[in-house]
């Protein structure tokens, strides 16, 4: 199995902590954005989008970060992370539909413009776009800790695949100055996912490529 990545994104990230975390056998390989790795022909082969993360496993090629949750989920044969019954997945695809159309798109312009411009040389954050990114993202977390209440994780009292897909973005709070203050059960169930000795793992680094 290999893992076509780019640490430090959050869509790396999640992949690369629910693999540590199943303890799946996986090669890491760096796409490296910064240098248009993601452009390469053969690369571009695996992914007709020029996105990250890629996975392959055995002559399967599987794209989109929530979609290679589910499969090392499933492959693993964990019923907890990935559910067998018909509601226990349609509550966790939920999450992952509201991690892609609702949690990750409110945080991407300030992360852009605090992180990746930084990393990318490409200048000083643009205060006017932060400005008017803030109010969807105060609209967006404030669901999430709402339905935080009393759960430890998303769906309840286990941990799914749909925690590592929308606890990722939190990877990037202290970075990106994410106004994160009144939000103690995001911060609290954040804590507890960081604390997984896979997350930690990933949030370290791969190996060092030869």
């Amino acid at each position: 199995m290999i893992l076509h990545v780019f640490p430090p994104s959050p869509r790396a990230l999640r992949v690369l902590a629910l693999a540590n975390h199943l303890k799946l056998n996986h090669e890491t390989k760096i796409v490296d954005l910064g240098q248009g790795g993601q452009n390469r022909p053969e690369y571009a082969a695996l992914n007709p989008n020029k996105r990250m993360p890629v996975l392959e496993d055995d002559g399967f090629v599987l794209w989109e970060s929530n979609a290679i949750l589910v499969y090392l989920a499933a492959k693993s044969g964990d019923r907890s992370l990935w559910p067998a019954d018909p509601k226990g997945q349609a509550d966790v695809v939920r999450w992952l539909s509201w991690e892609g159309a609702h949690w990750t798109p409110a945080g991407v312009p300030i992360v852009y413009e605090r992180v990746v411009k930084a990393m990318m040389g490409q200048g000083g954050p643009d205060l006017a776009v932060i400005e008017k990114a803030l109010p969807e993202f105060h609209r967006v977390a404030a669901i999430l800790n709402d339905h935080l209440k009393g759960r430890k994780w998303l769906t309840g009292a286990n941990l799914t695949v749909a925690d590592f897909s929308v606890g990722s973005t939190m990877s990037m709070a202290a970075t990106a100055h994410l106004p994160m203050e009144n939000y103690g059960e995001i911060n609290r169930w954040y804590g507890a996912l960081a604390a997984l000795p896979g997350w930690r793992a990933a949030q370290a680094g791969p190996p060092a490529q030869s």
